[in-house]
């Protein structure tokens, strides 16, 4: 087994069980709560807040004042933003509520929020906040259905 290489920054706090995979990064003063998974070539920048049971996949880059609630998943090469107007000095980070899933090459917009148990599709462009227990997808992202049916599509597919 070769070595595992990461950074971790000053003041971070980790939970209980949390799993680091390879040339992951997070930065000062971040939080990841119990039980989150961070995939190999993450970026978690300063002052992330990642809450617990979360599992965030390789390549993600998440920018200084993103909260990410618990239980969500983040797919790979999600791209999340924090400043509306580069290259501005203020900033506002993308919040990501309870039980959410962010699907593979998602990008948020600084500012939005992604509602309690949505889900963004594959390569959406998030550019509005996403309304809870709802699906979006494409560019612009759209809600396209509900929760409801997005979950009888998942059992259909998984029968």
């Amino acid at each position: 087994m070769g070595e595992v290489i990461r950074h971790i920054g000053k003041n971070v706090k980790l939970g209980k069980d949390v799993k680091i995979w390879n040339f992951t990064y997070i930065g000062n003063d971040a939080e990841i709560g119990d039980g989150t998974k961070v995939g190999s070539l993450v970026h978690i920048d300063y002052g992330v807040k990642i809450g617990k049971n979360c599992k965030i996949e390789g390549t993600a880059y998440i920018p200084p004042l993103t909260v990410i609630d618990d239980d969500v998943f983040i797919g790979p090469g999600v791209v999340f933003t924090n400043d509306p107007y580069p290259m501005s000095p203020k900033m506002i980070g993308v919040h990501v509520e309870s039980g959410a899933i962010v699907c593979a090459g998602a990008m948020l917009k600084a500012g939005v929020t992604v509602g309690s148990k949505a889900v963004v599709g594959l390569g959406a462009v998030v550019t509005k906040d996403v309304p809870p227990e709802t699906v979006v997808y494409g560019n612009p992202a759209r809600v396209r259905y509900s929760l409801a049916e997005y979950l009888e599509k998942k059992k259909k597919w998984e029968a």
